[in-house]
């Protein structure tokens, strides 16, 4: 098993779902992150003050798939949420070594039914 984890622009959410489900994956989870990077942000005058806003809201997608879906999942979410402008987020993917459904007791393979 492998868990892909993503990291896209807020506007890009409904396109990845679609993506994922093209593949038939059942789930995801979704976190709203806060990132700092090489962006720097920018500056904003709020009440005649200058304010610098350094970090950028995105999100950040996880899924877990069997390792012959992997790739598969990676490419349709690296189409799908690419704007071609800089900033369109990155993607991971890490090794999983077990699973357990909490309800059935299904592991491995079986748990992400």
């Amino acid at each position: 098993m492998k868990k892909v984890q993503a990291i896209i622009k807020p506007f890009k959410l409904d396109d990845a779902k679609q993506a994922l489900g093209e593949l038939s994956v059942a789930g995801m989870t979704v976190s709203e992150v806060t990132e700092f990077n090489r962006q720097k942000g920018h500056s904003e005058f709020f009440r005649g003050t200058e304010v610098v806003i350094d970090s950028l809201p995105n999100l950040f997608i996880e899924v877990i798939v069997p390792d012959d879906l992997a790739d598969k999942v990676v490419m349709q979410l690296r189409d799908a949420t690419r704007t071609g402008s800089s900033g369109d987020g990155k993607i991971f993917v890490l090794p999983v070594n077990n699973a357990v459904c909490i309800r059935t007791g299904d592991g491995g393979d079986a748990a992400l039914v």
